[in-house]
């Protein structure tokens, strides 16, 4: 199992749209394939930085949730709403694979 984490800088006078855009993922997210943790907005400290965490099997089953993604038509329609009201200034992923869980075995 992989986790991607997505980190967002926004637009801090338009945390609403972003919280719309989070919102939209998690219907469309888990029907496309993968495992969605959250949706993270800022609440305390920086008013920019965001999260969207999920899990995928592996990279092989994300490339073909990615283009389920693409195709569905919520998954369109919030890309497009990004690039209208363009509140992400700046989006980064990273790979996690779990390697302990709260018990301190291997995950």
């Amino acid at each position: 199992m992989l986790t991607c984490v997505i980190r967002y800088h926004i637009d801090p006078t338009k945390r609403d749209d972003f919280a719309t855009y989070a919102r939209n993922w998690g219907q469309a997210i888990p029907r496309c394939g993968a495992n969605l943790i959250g949706y993270y907005a800022p609440h305390e400290g920086s008013s920019t930085l965001a999260y969207g965490i999920y899990d995928v099997a592996n990279l092989a089953g994300y490339e073909a949730y990615r283009a389920r993604l693409a195709a569905d038509p919520l998954g369109r329609e919030n890309y497009a709403f990004a690039q209208e009201r363009r509140f992400i200034l700046r989006e980064d992923r990273t790979w996690l694979k779990k390697v302990s869980d709260p018990e301190g075995s291997t995950g």
